[in-house]
């Protein structure tokens, strides 16, 4: 499949010199404003990756490949997940991909813009845009499990701490669930106050019962040596290879530290994860090694939960749910940025976006992504029933992704930081042996469950290229058909009537004229006293610098030509825009502008371009797309829309 490349703004391709000062040029200095900051990041950022140790270990060793519970398996296995956590986490993200940040931005839509534009190959650039494009896809299938694999492992906890409301863990879990996207409408930001202090306090808890345990089994700590990870696969290779798939749970939420970077910055989330949550987690996994050291077999129920005396594991299962919201509710709200990084893009048609908070720019809802999410979630729980079983489907989407990120990586090192060749081929060969072996280990789990978000990352990649194929196909057909705008001027401003306004067409290609305005014309005899042919282009940065939103050319008779432009992040405002142009004859005044917008009706054809059924698919995207009037925030009392056919 082909897709449009977006077109690059300046600034995308910044230097590692400017990376590095980005991050201190939007998020607050000094101590003060960093454990702000800090702390925001373990109450959203580290959810995911947070709410792991709830069933991570009971999977390695309980799960579809059961391990013995002897000394060479339990080192072997704490060795290797606190190593990929040290290689993937602490190595690879917090300390290379993090420096990639798009104008402060993260996550794979960002360092995609980030690398297209120094892809000089157009074939190695369409390649490099695919697997930006599914790395997204991925994460819409992630962003589905997510939530329910954590809720449901939580919930679970009531069967361990009181066996008789086990048959209540299903309607719980649900119901959770189904409030947690019920409140998204109303927006998060009160109950987000809360997300720190839960968080911090859910990671000094288990590393506290972490501590515990260990202090009753000292040896455990010897797992931090390499050693024991080499032992374990020389022992054992195949199940230490079919183990990865199940270790890997412990690092699932190491891309949300790389796309949350924008709300927090670099340093904030360092800082989190190298002196706060890394040493609590790692505590909690010693002391499950080494509760199974010591109690063995019976404590593979749940050792997360075993660990707390029975006391305290009705409390415990509180905490633990309240963490697994936090961590869904973070997956969700990075779902409504992925789709509008992805709207402003041109890989997703434009959807309704509502704002949820007056203050807060980032806080904001897309109806048919929560709805659609909650279903999915809904659904997943109800065919999986427990979280063993969806830890099948959970792991080869995040591998996936990964591994995407290493791609993206070595073009960032070779055609943006310039690396030298001794130092870049052995770090990333160190990614892609790890990110492999997690990736191949995760394949295993297709048949059982991982077929799920491989469907639906296919399914995605496929809308999201068709939509950015189809739309470059649309735009090319109503570019063959334009008419040079300086011809049109001479013949139509000198004969027909003017009548005094403004009248703004609106039109993807910033050349010829607009259909638009050759249907006015056609149907209506007259032209307004100034014409503003005004094209909306969005940039590869986040944000685009206040004194170059506006480009203006004075096309003589009237006619002008604007291009405001904004970053992926912004949201188009035309009225606010034109608002501060100054430089067209005359202010715009809303009352006297019109503004006239063309709703294309797509034909199949035999063209070259698509298959038919993607050049249907296409048309059914276009239909149900939001209106370009509440897209831009046009007045609804002063729009005109023109409809026309095209055969794309």
């Amino acid at each position: 499949m082909s897709i449009v490349q977006p077109s690059v703004g300046k600034g995308a391709a910044a230097s590692d010199g400017d990376l590095a000062s980005a991050d201190g040029d939007r998020h607050g200095r000094g101590k003060d404003g960093l454990a702000k900051l800090a702390l925001g990041a373990i109450g959203i950022v580290f959810g995911d990756i947070g709410t792991s140790p709830i069933y991570a270990m009971r999977e390695t060793f309980a799960g579809h490949h059961k391990l013995a519970l002897d000394s060479e398996h339990i080192f072997g296995v704490i060795s290797l997940m606190f190593w990929s956590m040290m290689i993937v986490v602490t190595f690879k993200y917090v300390t290379v991909i993090m420096r990639a940040d798009n104008k402060g931005e993260g996550g794979s839509l960002a360092l995609l813009a980030l690398v297209n534009g120094k892809t000089k190959n157009k074939r190695w650039s369409r390649g490099i845009i695919l697997l930006g494009v599914f790395a997204t896809a991925l994460f819409y299938g992630d962003s589905m499990i997510t939530p329910a694999v954590s809720v449901l492992s939580a919930v679970e906890g009531l069967a361990v701490a009181s066996p008789g409301l086990g048959k209540l863990v299903m309607p719980i879990a649900m119901a959770i669930i189904i409030g947690l996207f019920y409140i998204q409408r109303s927006g998060t930001a009160r109950v987000g106050l809360f997300f720190g202090p839960v968080m911090l306090l859910y990671f000094a808890v288990i590393a506290t019962l972490g501590v515990l345990s260990i202090a009753q089994t000292p040896e455990i700590l010897w797992a931090f040596s390499p050693h024991y990870a080499v032992e374990f696969f020389a022992l054992d290779p195949l199940r230490a290879f079919l183990a990865l798939g199940s270790v890997v749970l412990a690092v699932t939420g190491a891309e949300a530290l790389y796309a949350d970077m924008g709300h927090f910055g670099r340093n904030p989330i360092r800082v989190s994860w190298l002196f706060f949550v890394l040493p609590a987690l790692m505590l909690n996994y010693m002391g499950q090694g080494a509760l199974l050291s010591r109690v063995g077999a019976p404590a593979l129920e749940s050792p997360f939960y075993m660990l707390a005396a029975e006391n305290f594991r009705l409390p415990l299962v509180f905490l633990a749910t309240a963490a697994a919201c936090i961590a869904s509710q973070a997956v969700i709200s990075g779902a409504f940025s992925v789709t509008q990084q992805a709207i402003q893009l041109g890989f997703i048609p434009r959807l309704r976006i509502e704002h949820t908070s007056a203050a807060t720019a980032g806080q904001i809802y897309i109806p048919l992504v929560n709805w659609a999410l909650l279903v999915m979630v809904l659904l997943l729980v109800v065919f999986f029933r427990t979280s063993s079983n969806l830890t099948s489907a959970y792991g080869i989407a995040v591998t996936g992704a990964m591994l995407i990120d290493t791609c993206l990586l070595t073009v960032v090192l070779f055609k943006l930081w310039n690396w030298p060749v001794y130092y870049s081929v052995p770090l990333l060969a160190i990614f892609f042996v790890v990110d492999g072996a997690y990736f191949a280990a995760n394949l295993n789990k297709v048949p059982s469950g991982g077929w799920f978000p491989l469907l639906v990352g296919f399914i995605i990649f496929t809308f999201l290229t068709t939509w950015s194929k189809g739309r470059q196909l649309m735009i090319d057909r109503m570019r063959e058909s334009a008419m040079p705008i300086k011809v049109f001027i001479q013949s139509a401003a000198t004969s027909a009537t003017r009548v005094p306004g403004t009248a703004v067409f609106m039109t993807s290609s910033p050349d010829g004229v607009p259909h638009a305005l050759l249907h006015n014309l056609k149907h209506n005899k007259v032209l307004h006293e100034r014409i503003i042919l005004l094209t909306i282009k969005i940039a590869d940065v986040p944000y685009v610098a206040e004194g170059q939103h506006c480009s203006l050319e004075d096309l003589s008779a009237g006619f002008h030509r604007m291009v405001l432009k904004y970053g992926f992040i912004e949201e188009p405002d035309v009225p606010a825009a034109l608002a501060n142009v100054h430089r067209c004859g005359a202010d715009f005044r809303m009352i006297d502008t019109s503004f006239f917008l063309s709703r294309q009706t797509l034909l199949a054809s035999s063209h070259p371009g698509m298959m038919i059924w993607r050049e249907k698919l296409f048309a059914w995207m276009l239909r149900n797309a939001e209106s370009a009037m509440e897209f831009f925030r046009l007045p609804t009392n002063r729009v005109v829309e023109l409809g026309s056919q095209l055969e794309i």
